[in-house]
């Protein structure tokens, strides 16, 4: 994995290298992150300097060609020739900023060295190395070191820097990248995942032209306005093939990542804490951890990217009993009932539940305080009896008598002025002296830096999971950080990062003692969704957003840097609260199958044939649930730019499941295709449409043509037929071998206005269908299947 020789340090994963050297002057030189290649000099890789450059400051008089400026680095300096923008801004005790970090030593250690006080990537002794290198400032008097785990099996090697310091005063840090890495120009595009709540994670790209581009948040969390992941796309680079490298962060704060351009076209990618408002103390003798950087790189485009990634997270961030398990159905209340319910209510939503076969009931907000609306009751975690007469824990016993966990929902990082916490510590919250503070959605928020604050947390919360025995815990966070500052620091600008820290040691201390407990983080939809959380949380709640529509981007968006494990994904009501859009109930569980699935809507409004329709669907989760959590995941390329096609494929390769979407409808739509990757060439398979319906009300006036009498599309009898009776969707169903059925699956025609028969498919606006893909028979020498 990790090969030092005569200063070459090469690090080797299954099928990429990382080649860097020490130059003359000792600094690490980049060479190569790419392909794998085999035990050779690396001179041919080397970015050349024959010559001195124009306008370029020279490193040492005795080579007037070697600028820092014009070189491939793994770290810079400051004021030593090199201006590019820097991984370091430290302010030194006598005011000046130079720093200059050169090799001392390096050493190779089994398995991964997690950081101080954050959460990181692990790894066993047989499954990671890690390289540790120590560079130095003599001048300045402070060392560097820098970590490299190398995890061959995902094709990953993480990043992470240590600054300490070894003078007598203290040092200003004012900036402090986890990585930073120099890299030729290959005319790369950027792709970030962006936008705001309820339209999360949507993909952008543009070419990385001279300049600095930078993906960045601001609001105390990773932000739903830009993911701390983002892409390079090498020249051509697709879903499936070319060259596209992958950046992220195990960091849930303030994030920066930049990509810059030089005047000579080498690209600099670097990645760490954002440096807004920060600056840290370092006193002498103490050491500064910064979050760990992820990276990646594949040749096979995109979805080998994040393929990379997906087996990482699910074997290397992901920890405890929820590991590699599948994830329960669950039927959340919100979208049903708001904070507007009873017991009795509550109940009789849970009992429906479980008819359809859902597994788990979470109990949305409302439960605690005078909490009637979001004005108030945030912070005062009892239970409010008039809603629950017989207290929390009796509730909960209803629910496990009926055969469903029970799962809470807690936003325990705020408060509301309208509460008894407030009332009694309104030092607890976050606020500026001397300025009114500003509240976000009528709460404010409770300062993590106070350890009084944090042990409040752990043990009010504590109490009520252990009370209820609750298996499953909601934890929100529905607004940013403003009027940053606490009265127990000295530094305010270690607010932003004292703060995420204490919300990792409150995580940990809540959870790591209740291992059973499935987490799963929310900040009003995907305000949190990052590396760090799902370090605590094996799934994320990607969206406030439940359209399906909107789910296709914000879904896919994520799916470049996170498994579908990790996405909570719910089937909600239509017309939908978020976008007033009406969608067919099947794309709604086609949507949300590629994820852990739950359900957030009122049963009882339901017609019978919608009730044994969400029945089926959850039957067929239950069935191929993990090869949708858990299979490799592909994004196919569309034929037409109204169509979008997931797929998923089960672990051991015996099935798999393709989706096919369409945003909108076109007239007299010419042939579409189910595009098929993962397969076995030689192997024989069947393909088969999941069974759907369609709603006799989407059919409208077009009913009077075909009926004997002339019915209103809204009248009574058309209406009763709507509730017990819906028109199937064609059936579809081929065999074949993997290499044909992955050249394209031609599919039956769409409704095109001129008949309808049973070999039609009914798409229209936002339609979908599953395809399931079944190995019926091995290739030979194969061992057969049939499942």
């Amino acid at each position: 994995m990790i090969d030092v020789r005569d200063g070459l340090f090469r690090l080797s994963t299954a099928n990429t290298a990382y080649w860097f050297r020490l130059s003359a002057f000792g600094h690490l030189e980049h060479l190569h992150y790419g392909a794998a290649l085999a035990d050779q000099d690396p001179e041919p890789l080397a970015v050349k300097r024959s010559v001195g450059l124009g306008s370029t400051v020279a490193y040492d008089r005795s080579d007037p060609a070697y600028c820092l400026d014009n070189l491939c680095l793994e770290w810079s300096g400051t004021g030593r020739g090199d201006y590019r923008h820097p991984p370091a801004e430290l302010k030194l005790p006598g005011g000046d900023y130079a720093s200059d970090f050169i090799y001392r030593s390096h050493r190779v250690v089994p398995g991964a060295l997690p950081p101080d006080g954050l959460p990181g990537a692990y790894g066993d002794d047989s499954s990671c190395q890690t390289l540790e290198l120590t560079l130095g400032d003599e001048a300045a008097r402070l060392t560097l070191l820098l970590y490299y785990t190398v995890y061959p099996d995902c094709d990953v090697i993480t990043r992470r820097a240590v600054l300490r310091n070894d003078g007598e005063k203290p040092v200003s840090v004012r900036r402090l990248m986890s990585a930073m890495v120099d890299l030729p120009d290959r005319d790369y595009r950027l792709v970030t995942l962006d936008g705001a709540w309820i339209k999360e994670a949507h993909r952008h790209e543009r070419p990385v032209e001279y300049g600095m581009y930078v993906n960045a948040s601001t609001t105390g969390a990773s932000s739903n306005r830009h993911n701390p992941g983002f892409m390079l796309a090498g020249r051509g680079a697709d879903e499936e093939q070319g060259r596209v490298y992958g950046f992220n962060l195990v960091y849930s704060g303030n994030h920066y990542g930049s990509v810059e351009k030089g005047p000579h076209d080498l690209v600099r990618v670097q990645l760490g804490i954002n440096p807004h408002c920060f600056e840290w103390n370092l006193e002498a003798g103490k050491s500064f951890h910064t979050p760990e950087a992820v990276m990646t790189v594949s040749d096979r485009g995109f979805n080998g990217m994040s393929q990379n990634f997906h087996r990482f997270v699910n074997g290397h961030i992901v920890r405890g009993e929820w590991k590699d398990r599948e994830r329960p159905v669950l039927m959340n209340n919100w979208e049903a009932y708001f904070f507007h319910f009873t017991q009795g209510k509550l109940l009789r939503l849970a009992r429906r539940a479980k008819r359809l076969g859902i597994e788990l009931f979470v109990l949305d907000d409302g439960w605690f305080g005078r909490r009637d609306s979001d004005s108030a009751g945030l912070g005062d975690y009892w239970v409010n009896r008039r809603k629950f007469p017989r207290g929390l824990a009796h509730f909960a016993g209803r629910l496990r008598r009926m055969g469903l966990g029970f799962g809470l929902w807690f936003e325990p990082e705020m408060v509301n002025p309208d509460s008894d916490l407030f009332r009694a510590h309104p030092d607890w919250a976050v606020t500026t002296p001397g300025r009114q503070p500003c509240l976000g959605r009528n709460q404010l928020v409770l300062d993590l830096c106070r350890p009084e604050v944090r042990d409040y947390i752990v043990e009010s919360v504590g109490k009520v999971l252990d009370e209820t025995g609750a298996s499953y815990v909601k934890w929100d966070m529905n607004r940013h950080l403003s009027d940053a500052r606490s009265p127990v620091l000295a530094e305010q600008g270690e607010f932003f990062h004292r703060y995420m820290l204490g919300l990792y040691e409150i995580l940990e201390r809540i959870f790591r003692p209740r291992p059973h407990i499935l987490l799963e983080s929310c900040s009003s939809g995907g305000n949190r969704f990052d590396l760090g959380m799902l370090c605590f949380s094996p799934q994320v709640w990607s969206s406030d957003d439940t359209d399906p529509v909107e789910r296709l981007e914000i879904q896919g968006g994520l799916s470049l840097l996170y498994p579908p494990s990790s996405m909570g994904a719910h089937v909600s009501s239509s017309p939908h609260q978020q976008t007033l859009r009406e969608t067919a109930l099947s794309t709604r569980f086609n949507v949300a199958a590629f994820g852990s699935l739950g359900y957030e809507l009122d049963l009882s409004w339901l017609t019978p044939v919608e009730k044994r329709e969400l029945r089926e669907q959850i039957a067929f989760y239950k069935r191929h649930r993990r090869t949708f959590q858990y299979g490799t995941f592909w994004r196919l390329e569309p034929a037409k730019p109204n169509k979008r096609h997931w797929q998923v494929l089960s672990p051991d390769g015996s099935e798999a499941v393709a989706g096919f979407y369409q945003t909108l409808s076109a007239a007299s739509e010419g042939p579409d295709a189910l595009p098929l990757r993962g397969l076995d060439p030689k192997a024989l398979y069947t393909v088969e449409s999941r069974p759907q319906s369609m709603a006799v009300r989407r059919f409208g006036g077009l009913l009077k043509h075909i009926m004997p009498v002339a019915l209103s599309p809204d009248g009574l009898f058309l209406r009763l037929a709507n509730r017990f009776h819906a028109v199937p969707d064609a059936r579809e169903r081929y065999a074949a071998r993997g290499d044909l059925l992955m050249e394209g699956v031609q599919l039956a025609n769409q409704f095109m206005g001129t008949g309808h028969n049973d070999r039609i498919r009914m798409l229209g606006d936002g339609g979908s269908t599953l395809y399931l893909v079944t190995r019926t028979e091995a290739a030979p020498g194969g061992k057969e299947t049939r499942p």
